[in-house]
């Protein structure tokens, strides 16, 4: 998998990390088949060494690495880049200027203002960064930068967020974008389904990836949208049913 083929529309399927924080989990994740893995440093405990020697293996291995960062705030997403991860999530974007500032963050020029750091984990310690007129731009081709859309704000901005330059997916976080509409929990809501269909449009209308994180059931649903970035559960609660299995031999 590489970056350019989710962005030319490619079905790509992964899980969040939450609560594992030995970095073999990406074997894990990559010996199971998954595309990506994303860590979950907004609720999750990862400081950023767990997410470098994640993003390292994962780079060998050959499975994408992403992160949901905290917050949108350069030092999260230009950390998380520096690390060597290739996809960066910021949650609640609301508005345009949001996204805008996201880009800026994670794109090097000309499409944004990413701090050039020369060689480090980003550039597996090779000195790509040398030669800035070749790297920038390979590297911009690399990173997949994901707004998280979980706000009322957010749908009635998303035209104005999907048509931004350097964004390059908008991922649908269905619990919080539930709570914001007033119907908390109730995924297949009138308003739920209006909403995620507008996300649905806008990321087709400005050729960007749209993504999902839910239950199986619930990213099944929106499949037929053009729904290609899937990713479902978490490690909690896969470990959660994996034990729950074993109860069974009690039968």
């Amino acid at each position: 998998m590489s970056i350019q083929e989710v962005r030319d529309g490619k079905v790509v399927v992964g899980t969040m990390i939450r609560m594992v924080r030995n970095s073999a989990i990406v074997l894990v994740a990559a010996n199971a088949g998954l595309d990506f893995v994303m860590f979950d440093m907004e609720h999750g405990a990862f400081n950023f060494e767990t997410i470098a020697d994640a993003a390292s293996l994962a780079r060998a291995k050959g499975i994408e690495c992403f992160v949901r960062v905290p917050e949108l705030s350069k030092g999260n997403v230009s950390r998380a880049l520096d690390c060597g991860v290739t996809g960066v999530m910021v949650p609640m974007i609301r508005t345009a200027n949001d996204a805008k500032l996201f880009a800026g963050w994670a794109k090097y020029a000309p499409i944004g203002e990413r701090g050039l750091g020369g060689n480090g984990a980003h550039t597996e310690y090779h000195d790509e960064g040398s030669n800035s007129e070749a790297f920038m731009p390979s590297e911009n081709a690399r990173v997949l930068t994901i707004a998280q859309i979980e706000l009322s704000e957010a749908i009635d901005n998303i035209d104005a967020i999907a048509a931004v330059d350097g964004i390059d997916a908008l991922l649908i976080g269905p619990a919080d974008l539930s709570n914001s509409l007033g119907v908390s929990g109730q995924f297949n809501h009138p308003k739920m389904d209006a909403a995620i269909q507008k996300v649905a449009d806008a990321a087709k209308k400005h050729g960007k990836v749209f993504g999902f994180h839910a239950g199986d059931e619930l990213v099944r649903k929106w499949i037929p949208e053009g729904l290609t970035l899937r990713m479902s559960l978490m490690d909690i609660n896969l470990l959660l049913k994996g034990m729950q299995a074993i109860t069974k031999l009690r039968d």
